[in-house]
């Protein structure tokens, strides 16, 4: 006899309550497997696909794509172990109750097909882990997704072909190997169907770039892409529907929720400037030496260096001597907290609005390693794929606002942190050089500090150190 069992939304970390479903990945009348992915869901943190600790019967389905719901909230509910004769699913395909394909079961219960398990196939005690933020804890194998099989009362779903012509889900054969929820939702948008695509990714798997790349040649070759039903006209100038939450006009004035990855900046940043007495210093330096120094490197073979890089291996020797920078405060306990590791957070703007991701000991990596690891988690950004745990934890933030054309800013502090090095852009500019009027390559430098745990003598000596190593950056060497 079956018995059905309700899934609730789990804690999904760092102090997230609530989160908006994004998609659903599996139908009500679906066999699912334990750990199989059965929602993406949208947090203030990133987009997170949540699996079911249950294998069995997907038997309802609890909020509408769109639809906000708080934590501790049913998710789904899911049918284990043997189902009554009279209640037997639609898509047996046999009398007696047996499933064929992949991730199926046959009529004793158990499971066949790849990442399935086998048994008695009640499944009622889960898969045992714990749900927190972005999967479980087995390992990486346990979690493959298995191809829902579908009720034959399921309506078919529809995709647009940009031949014109339309695909069902049941004529597609196989999972599009997509990760991105951003990338899949680019695809409908401009009614391209992702399995005419060959991804440039690992194991072929799909990017946005190719996305892109098709959408231009389409446009190049005079073809137009057939939408799907809802979506909207291809080649209309918009960003991507998950770059910001849906506005609304009234009177002429445009009203945009603060929810989201948004909301939850705005709130970061008010709580900043409530807490934080912060303050800035800053000071022009010449790049020039280290503009040589970085091409000399990339001259030399091997991986390439990026400028950014640079700066934050220069960050984390000054933080080395200026260790009250990498800092907290304790208000309860009215402590300032000195860290022993850093934990570099970088601004990155993305479709889905300003996120910063948290390069983890960035003090024991040289500068070839923050370039492999500042490109992977630009590129996570990007697509949406950044974890709870890559956009938290940073004890410092280094933020190049010189990307945007801009020479100097005053950031807020990223709470709960102390410091923020600000970067602007690098252009040549007449500069006093051994004597003599030249034109350099000149950066504007900037320091925002809480001001409790420092006073302007050691912001100063940090921000100053960080200059004499852009503009000597032999003086780096004495700390390596």
């Amino acid at each position: 006899m079956a018995q059905v069992l309700e899934f609730k939304l789990p804690d999904l970390g760092e102090g997230l309550t609530e989160a908006e479903i994004v998609r659903w990945l599996v139908e009500v009348g679906d066999v699912v497997a334990v750990d199989q992915p059965v929602v993406e869901v949208e947090t203030a943190k990133a987009m997170v696909e949540v699996p079911c600790p249950y294998g069995g019967v997907v038997t309802a389905r609890f909020g509408e794509e769109g639809s906000e719901l708080p934590v501790g909230a049913p998710l789904l509910t899911v049918a284990v172990g043997e189902p009554d004769a009279d209640r037997a699913p639609a898509d047996s395909g046999t009398g007696d109750g047996t499933r064929t394909g992949d991730g199926t079961r046959t009529g004793d219960g158990t499971r066949t097909g790849d990442g399935t398990s086998t048994g008695d196939g009640t499944g009622t005690e889960g898969s045992g882990n714990v749900l927190v933020g972005y999967g479980t804890s087995e390992a990486p194998a346990r979690r493959r997704r298995v191809r829902p099989v579908r009720t034959a009362t399921a309506a078919p779903v529809a995709s647009g072909r940009a031949d014109g012509e339309v695909r069902t889900a049941d004529e597609e054969g196989g999972p599009v190997p997509v990760i991105s929820p951003l990338v899949r939702r680019l695809a409908r948008q401009n009614g391209l169907d992702l399995r005419e695509l060959t991804g440039s990714g690992p194991d072929g798997l799909i990017l946005r770039a190719d996305v892109e790349y098709a959408l231009r040649a389409a446009a190049a070759q005079g073809r137009t892409a057939v939408p799907q039903a809802g979506a909207p006209a291809a080649g209309a100038d918009r960003e991507p529907a998950a770059a910001a939450p849906a506005a609304r006009v009234s009177g002429g004035v445009v009203r945009t929720p603060l929810k989201g990855v948004r909301g939850a900046v705005a709130d970061k940043l008010s709580r900043s400037r409530r807490e934080i007495p912060d303050a800035t210093t800053w000071v022009d330096a010449d790049a020039t030496e280290l503009m040589r120094a970085r091409a000399a490197m990339n001259a030399a073979g091997g991986p390439k260096i990026s400028l950014l890089a640079l700066l934050a291996r220069i960050c984390t020797a000054a933080l080395a001597r200026f260790p009250e920078l990498n800092s907290t405060v304790d208000t309860q306990a009215r402590e300032v907290v000195q860290l022993d590791r850093v934990h570099l957070g970088f601004a990155a703007q993305t479709d889905r609005g300003l996120v910063v991701p948290v390069v983890r000991d960035a003090h024991a990596r040289n500068a070839e390693g923050l370039t492999e690891e500042f490109a992977r988690l630009t590129g996570a950004a990007r697509e949406g794929r950044l974890t709870p745990a890559e956009l938290t934890g940073g004890t410092f933030t280094l933020n190049n606002y010189g990307v945007f054309g801009v020479d100097g800013s005053t950031p807020i502090i990223n709470h709960p942190e102390a410091a923020m090095l600000g970067v602007g852009r690098i252009v040549p500019k007449p500069w006093v050089h051994e004597g003599e009027l030249a034109v350099r390559q000149v950066v504007q430098l900037s320091l925002t500090f809480d001001h409790r745990v420092c006073d302007g003598g050691t912001a100063g000596g940090f921000l100053r150190y960080v200059a004499d190593c852009v503009e000597q950056p032999a003086v780096l060497l004495r700390t390596l």
